[in-house]
């Protein structure tokens, strides 16, 4: 089965470069009509100027595709609405959104400012936030929607340097699991991406030879399949050099120890226990915590 994108609009912000061309232009490849939308600032969020967005939309249309070009930052929820309105207003519908804008301001969290760390997380989290809110009522009114945040290993697993990053993508992890939730009676499929690259905001930190092999072009199969109809919900796919994996948050079985006096020594001397991987699981929502809990409790009682 080819992954068609035939009649689908798609809207990627932070498409001027790196992986947000590279999936626009896959997107328009296969159909889409593609509102490449990207402030045209640097790594670390300063300046701005449509001509990095343009230039991808000139590069789809040269290939016979449709696009239209946007210069909003995600940060300004005004413009956001409006680049969703230009979208609606050219096409009558948005079928796909690819939260895909960033910044980098890394620093050890002792010597970041906090100001650096706010700003990161406005980018990445309140951007998203932006134009999810943005999308959502047209998504619902058409019972139709995929939305693809893009999340990081540093996120999921932590990397030196970048507490605010981490923090941000992390977060993304969390809406995309209350959305799909929320999204899902209205078709509405909601996944994350942790993409390995070698964009403008990873030059530097790695060996040339390993950046030949990360080209963002390697991670675009992972977002396509997140944001194709036949798309799952609520999952994470890490993709890189063309190597794909999959990342949960899973809950282990625990055990009960009581809220006696003496539940702390129990909890520490048991903590192995509860942190053997002997099986977890992944939880349906939130409240399979609480059921587990009192799941446990209740058995202990009988």
């Amino acid at each position: 089965m080819q992954l068609d994108f035939k009649g689908r609009v798609a809207i990627v912000t932070g498409a001027g470069g790196g992986l947000g061309r590279a999936h626009a232009l896959a997107l328009a490849a296969r159909g889409a009509r593609v509102l490449v939308n990207d402030l045209g600032g640097g790594v670390h969020g300063e300046g701005g100027s449509v001509s990095a967005a343009q230039a991808v939309v000139q590069e789809i249309h040269a290939a016979g595709g449709e696009a239209l070009s946007n210069g909003a930052s995600v940060t300004d929820f005004d413009a956001v609405q409006a680049m969703v309105q230009q979208a609606i207003d050219a096409w009558g519908r948005v079928d796909v959104l690819v939260n895909n804008a960033g910044i980098l301001r890394d620093k050890s969290f002792a010597k970041m400012d906090l100001q650096d760390f706010r700003t990161v997380l406005d980018v990445h989290l309140m951007g998203a936030v932006h134009c999810c809110k943005a999308v959502w009522p047209h998504m619902t009114a058409q019972e139709y929607g995929r939305i693809v945040m893009t999340t990081s290993s540093t996120g999921l697993y932590g990397n030196f340097g970048q507490s605010n990053y981490g923090a941000a993508k992390l977060a993304l992890v969390g809406l995309m699991q209350t959305l799909a939730l929320e999204g899902a009676k209205h078709h509405i499929h909601v996944n994350a991406l942790a993409p390995t690259a070698a964009t403008r905001m990873t030059e530097g930190l790695m060996p040339e030879e390993i950046l030949a092999m990360l080209q963002p072009e390697a991670v675009v199969p992972a977002m396509l399949v997140l944001a194709h109809e036949t798309a799952p919900t609520r999952t994470t796919l890490c993709a890189g050099a063309g190597s794909f994996e999959a990342a949960h948050v899973t809950m282990t079985q625990g055990i009960f120890v009581g809220t006696g006096p003496d539940a702390p020594e129990q909890l520490a001397a048991r903590l192995a226990e509860v942190t053997a991987r002997a099986g977890d699981t992944v939880p349906g929502s939130g409240a399979a915590q609480g059921a587990l809990e009192v799941q446990k409790a209740m058995a202990a009682r009988s």
